[in-house]
């Protein structure tokens, strides 16, 4: 997820206020959505909590479990001796990426997939660098020195040692179809995930989230015990779904959404996915309404102002992921809507 769904368009402000389980609540063993009036809200942590601590750091999953939240949402690559990393960028970000020695990266680099997980395990991306746009959009973020890109193992170890049984995980594969050179291939790609997430048993409390459906149609392959959850984008910059357009688009794994009339719902669902995680301002009434009758549940990302959060939660969605889970918390109390125990 590259953007946030601020400024959120007068049509997200239309339907009535109720509420709905999170994306990933759902066992995907059952294989069949809760009904929408059982559902929980899903308070989900975007990269932990990025408005407040280091994004997709140890330090920031922390207080994102201090915080109280439903689902740590994270993204991942894969390093060149196959370890599963937990990092958005594929190729390190110089915004808030220094080196050995303390200094700022000159420029984007290496590519995850290129190096070995102890050489990057040097890069400190516990703070940002000052007078960027990074540093601009996220005013709040606290420094936390010394962050290290953690392996997802360690996130799992973290949520263990804190005695949380509860919390959720929601995991990008980070990949592009349009830079095949930058990540693992789709098939290794997902394989090594669903490896990390065997190996740690957190199988039914994990779901794996992508643009690029090829990782979900291999993860729903090799691991249908896992839940998978379909991100799209229909924003003019970074069209996902190319509706209307010859053939189907490289990001949706073979699937062609004018084949499903031209419903982005209708295709999610014959994904296989059982959560709809659309940009917020690509929703409506009616495509929630749609998603529902589907049985999916619809979790919209990345939303981080207040009132864009409320109307977004008019529209009936089921959770919101969001850089400010104490923000979105606060609203979900102050509507008497249930929230997650925080982990002290």
């Amino acid at each position: 997820m590259n953007k946030d769904a601020s400024m959120m368009k007068p049509k997200l402000g239309l339907a009535a206020c109720a509420m709905a389980l999170a994306c990933g609540c759902v066992s995907v063993a059952v294989n069949v959505p809760q009904p929408v009036e059982k559902r929980v809200f899903d308070l989900q942590g975007h990269r932990g909590a990025r408005g407040l601590r280091p994004e997709n750091t140890l330090a920031g999953f922390r207080y994102a479990l201090e915080l109280g939240v439903t689902t740590l949402e994270l993204d991942c690559g894969v390093t060149k001796d196959g370890v599963v990393v937990v990092s958005h960028d594929r190729v390190l970000n110089p915004e808030h990426t220094r080196d050995a020695g303390g200094a700022f990266l000159a420029k984007p680099g290496p590519v995850v997939r290129d190096v070995a997980y102890a050489e990057l395990r040097q890069f400190d991306v516990g703070r940002i660098r000052p007078g960027s746009d990074y540093a601009t959009r996220f005013p709040e973020q606290q420094a936390v020195d010394g962050e290290r890109i953690p392996r997802l193992a360690d996130v799992f170890a973290l949520v263990k040692k804190s005695g949380n049984r509860d919390v959720r995980f929601n995991i990008e594969t980070k990949i592009d179809p349009t830079v095949p050179g930058q990540t693992a291939a789709p098939e290794l790609f997902a394989a090594a995930l669903i490896a990390a997430i065997r190996d740690a048993g957190m199988e039914s409390r994990t779901s794996i989230q992508s643009f690029d459906w090829r990782t979900l149609v291999v993860a729903r392959r090799l691991a249908p015990e896992i839940a998978i959850v379909a991100l799209t984008d229909q924003q003019p910059d970074e069209d996902t779904m190319e509706i209307g357009k010859p053939g189907a688009s490289a990001w949706l794994g073979g699937f062609d959404v004018d084949e499903h009339g031209g419903s982005v719902p209708r295709t999610v669902k014959a994904l296989g996915a059982t959560v709809w995680s659309p940009h917020a301002l690509d929703l409506t009434p009616a495509l929630v309404a749609e998603a529902h009758a589907l049985g999916l549940a619809v979790v919209p990302w990345t939303v981080n102002e207040t009132k864009d959060m409320e109307q977004a939660i008019a529209l009936r969605i089921d959770g919101l992921i969001t850089d400010y889970p104490d923000r979105l918390r606060a609203l979900l109390e102050s509507k008497g809507i249930a929230v997650p125990s925080r982990t002290r």
